[in-house]
């Protein structure tokens, strides 16, 4: 066929280089204040078809794939590890897995393809990993289980303990991910562990699987580190404990940010006066608008409390190749909230809102709410929807947020 026709090798190349692309702002959009399942699901659908694209080439496309290595990024190693899985091409896939462990950076491209596909293009695959004498390989087996929220039982049991500080880290994680209660102990057990991520993820877990103590403390000292330990320590918090914790974000002078987020996380209406008021700061206007929406569940562009964008946007990461920073603006694509709009807004609808009490997306964090805003959410709110359930009922699986949308769209919520 390629002799034949000299357009299919670029046929399929094109098809690389847009899969790379879109995985690429994949990573973005999944986190982003302005994206809900749906708008995923239009990305989503786009990958896939131009990963059918490279599958029909069959060996040709693996061929491109891995030629496309020659300048890996986390978007090339995704496409070329998905068509090894698919392929049940395993020593490949180690090779893929050997090169990932020299580039920090491209690596999450090689985990999100474990994520990305069908559970049964998996099956052998996984075991393989986790029997693996090699710790990367160890870490890849369980970084999939988790992505499908799938137990490895034993192994996981050992791996929370295990010497490899990258391996004990994911274990950790992976037990509050799962659910895991029965591994509770060994959680609070790491708490005190030297290494600072284990001791997040172990204080996260325990947080997740029922704890709310010592894990809360651990969190909290971590709060400026570790953004996301502020974030998940605010949303457990009694409010009343809130304010100490956002005094020590707020005495770090490159805190702002950090503050306005763990601000939307604890979710007290208190708060929402200042944020109306840094509307008007173009550097955190976008900002303080998520978080207004992350309380008060009101869509700013639906309801037309928007403005329009400053002539002169705040200077933030570009795509300058002399430019160390280089990572897409966080506020991109986020609406710039019109603060006299906004204000008006609040003014009449500040009544249905109690302070000191915890709001998320505009009501009370409930198994229904919490379910409602996982199916129309923003991604944002989605991730806390899903970590409210397990706060709810410790012993729940954490919803993956992340997750082909296809796959969430198919979940079934407990009624």
């Amino acid at each position: 066929m390629n002799e034949r026709t000299g357009s299919v090798p670029v046929i399929v190349r094109q098809h690389i280089e847009d899969a790379a692309c879109l995985r690429n702002t994949r990573s973005y959009l999944v986190r982003a204040p302005h994206v809900k399942l749906r708008h995923l699901a239009r990305l989503d659908e786009r990958i896939a078809a131009h990963l059918d694209g490279i599958g029909v080439a069959a060996r040709a496309g693996m061929q491109s794939s891995m030629e496309a290595l020659d300048r890996p990024g986390k978007g090339e190693l995704f496409v070329a590890a998905v068509g090894c899985i698919e392929a049940h091409s395993d020593k490949t896939l180690l090779r893929l897995i050997a090169l990932a462990e020299a580039l920090a950076d491209a690596r999450s491209g090689l985990y999100s393809a474990f994520g990305w596909v069908c559970a049964s293009h998996l099956k052998g695959t996984i075991r393989l990993l986790l029997d693996h004498d090699d710790p990367a390989a160890r870490l890849a087996g369980l970084i999939a289980c988790a992505q499908h929220r799938v137990d490895p039982k034993r192994f996981l049991d050992i791996t929370v303990a295990c010497a490899d500080s990258r391996l004990r880290a994911r274990a950790l994680q992976c037990a509050g991910e799962l659910g895991r209660v029965d591994l509770l102990a060994q959680c609070i057990a790491h708490l005190d562990d030297e290494d600072m991520l284990c001791r997040f993820h172990a204080a996260q877990s325990a947080l997740l699987l029922g704890e709310r103590r010592a894990s809360l403390d651990v969190l909290s000292k971590l709060a400026v580190a570790i953004p996301d330990a502020g974030a998940l320590a605010a949303s457990a918090l009694p409010l009343s404990d809130v304010r100490v914790l956002l005094e020590t974000i707020a005495a770090k002078s490159s805190g702002k940010r950090l503050l306005i987020r763990t601000i939307a996380r604890a979710g007290d209406p208190r708060y929402v006066p200042w944020l109306i008021d840094l509307m008007c700061d173009d550097v955190n206007a976008r900002l303080a608008g998520e978080s207004f929406s992350f309380i008060t569940g009101a869509d700013l562009a639906w309801l037309d409390l928007e403005r329009r964008p400053p002539e002169r946007i705040p200077a933030g990461p570009n795509d300058d190749p002399n430019d160390p920073d280089t990572s897409m603006d966080e506020d991109d694509g986020a609406p710039w909230p019109d603060a006299d709009k906004v204000k008006s807004w609040w003014q009449v609808n500040a009544q249905r809102f109690q302070s000191g009490k915890r709001y998320l997306a505009g009501a009370a964090p409930s198994v229904p709410h919490c379910i409602e805003v996982l199916k129309e959410g923003f991604q944002p709110q989605r991730m806390a929807a899903a970590r409210h359930l397990c706060l709810l009922t410790p012993g729940t699986v954490l919803f993956n947020c992340a997750a082909p949308s296809s796959r969430q769209q198919k979940f079934r919520y407990p009624e």
